[in-house]
């Protein structure tokens, strides 16, 4: 279970691999190494609703700081009452990390555990500001059920980019959301694909009488001399390098193989099989053709 880290320390960017730098040079390895820096500021903005202070670490229960202008004063009453606090950030390829100087404390967030990331618009009318929501599924204690779990609602403003502009650019902010984004997509929710439906796709179905072994699957029993069970329908045993020609023409096609006599004297079928082989039609399929019963003189056409 992956968990969030508590850091008491501000980063240092000597920790990190500038993304500019990690994109004009091949890695000598794929693993290990500095995380790759897709994005850093200092002095940004950080809301949480009062009702969640304690939650994170730069957040104690009993801070008092609204948050402020000009964002703050968009919100007039409009959101739940948030608390600020003014952080770094340091958003690489293995974690989300912020920082706050003023409580000298910060936290590294694996990105699963960011259940959403979304541009949000603070305000209305002629007050309207960009950010960046965050919903946090964070746990608590160290059991990691997901009854342990509770969402927290980060919102994150980066700093004015100049003394011309009295907020974040809309720029800046979707730099900030694409960098999440990106380091997102490259620490995918490793608990994903068990939730995923089975189906057939990527399995191999062998034809034929074969006994699977009990608990596994995909697991048969060989014969009863002691060979293995054919691989493919119509083969007569393993396929290697040194017969693979006995299988396959020159551009991959099935051909057949073995001998021909025993294949038929064990049900195989040798050369090119054609559409609908190895299929098992009950008597009432074959008499219904499209819903219509069928004569004896006049079968469906299968091609």
């Amino acid at each position: 279970m992956m968990m969030p880290t508590r850091i008491r320390s501000q980063p240092s960017l000597g920790e990190f691999t500038p993304l500019a730098e990690h994109q004009e040079q091949t890695p000598q390895s794929f693993y290990g190494g500095k995380p790759v820096l897709h994005y850093h500021t200092t002095g940004a903005k950080a809301w949480i609703p009062a009702s969640q202070r304690g939650k994170l670490p730069f957040f104690p229960a009993d801070l008092e700081s609204s948050p402020t202008a000009p964002e703050g004063s968009a919100l007039n009453g409009t959101a739940e009452e948030n608390v600020e606090q003014k952080v770094d950030l340091y958003v690489n390829s293995q974690t989300f990390t912020v920082f706050c100087p003023a409580s000298e404390s910060g936290l590294s967030i694996p990105y699963p555990l960011i259940s959403i990331h979304a541009i949000k618009t603070i305000g209305a009318g002629d007050q309207k500001y960009q950010s960046i929501y965050l919903q946090l599924e964070l746990s608590e204690g160290s059991g990691g059920t997901d009854d342990d779990f509770e969402t927290v609602e980060l919102t994150i403003i980066p700093p004015t980019p100049s003394s011309t502009e009295d907020t974040a650019s809309p720029s800046e902010i979707k730099k900030l959301f694409n960098a999440i984004s990106d380091c997102s997509d490259l620490n995918p929710d490793p608990a994903g694909s068990e939730d995923e439906d089975e189906d057939d796709g990527g399995r191999i179905i062998f034809e034929g009488d074969h006994e699977a072994v009990e608990g596994f699957s995909g697991v048969f029993t060989g014969a009863r001399n002691g060979g293995l069970p054919a691989p493919m329908p119509g083969s007569s045993g393993w396929i290697t390098a040194e017969n693979m020609h006995e299988y396959f023409d020159a551009d991959g096609n099935w051909i057949g193989g073995g001998d021909e006599e025993e294949e038929e004297e064990e049900g195989g079928i040798s050369g090119e099989l054609g559409d609908g082989a190895g299929a098992v039609h009950a008597r009432e399929e074959e008499e219904t053709v499209n819903g219509q019963e069928a004569d004896e003189n006049k079968r469906a056409r299968r091609d």
